[in-house]
């Protein structure tokens, strides 16, 4: 079954929304972001919950300790990176290393465990983009390794996604927002459902 990380949580009735949409994992930016909370914010909206899910950590060019630190505080179970870390960083909690996706294809992955995330490459933006990209290139990627993929998700179009490229699991943040900050419920229904029935058809 196809893992649902529903990510840029900043309130505790977001965080519980996903939950009961059905989202296996929730992401908390610690990073430079409209959705940036601070780890306190984050243990109390973990606090809240009725229920544990999997909770995930954005950071960008973090030092180590700090990201650990920040992992321990907030119980965080994956720190995902979207800087410019090198192989081999290590904050004493398991790692999501986010390669970036542009025309010329896939970056390498061979120096990074599983799981992985590919997202959209930008410019002018170092974390989630929110635009999509051509999920063929990543398709022997997929095939052979434990990725998310994220960038441009909603819930037109991440069943097709499911579907034809079967990946460990999928991201989304905005394309579930009713404006950056604030989730729609509905929207989050509606993309674990679309995952979910193409899950059934696999």
């Amino acid at each position: 079954m196809t893992v649902v990380k529903i990510c840029g949580i900043c309130n505790a009735a977001d965080a519980a929304a996903a939950m009961d949409a059905g989202a296996d994992m929730l992401g908390f930016h610690f990073c430079p972001s409209p959705r940036r909370i601070t780890p306190g914010e984050a243990a109390a909206i973990v606090d809240a919950l009725p229920a544990r899910p999997s909770l995930v950590g954005v950071f960008i060019d973090e030092a180590a300790q700090r990201v650990g630190e920040v992992a321990r505080r907030c119980s965080l179970d994956l720190v995902q990176l979207h800087g410019s870390e090198p192989a081999g960083y290590s904050p004493g909690v398991p790692i999501m290393k986010v390669l970036k996706v542009r025309d010329r294809g896939i970056p390498d992955a061979g120096d990074w465990p599983d799981p992985l995330m590919l997202d959209s490459w930008s410019a002018d933006q170092r974390g989630g983009t929110g635009r999509s990209w051509d999920w063929e290139q990543a398709r022997a990627l997929l095939a052979h390794r434990k990725v998310f993929v994220a960038g441009g998700l909603d819930a037109d179009n991440v069943g097709e996604l499911v579907l034809r490229y079967r990946p460990h699991g999928v991201d989304v943040s905005s394309g579930v927002e009713a404006a950056p900050r604030r989730k729609d419920p509905a929207k989050m229904r509606a993309f674990v459902a679309a995952v979910r029935r193409a899950d059934e058809q696999r």
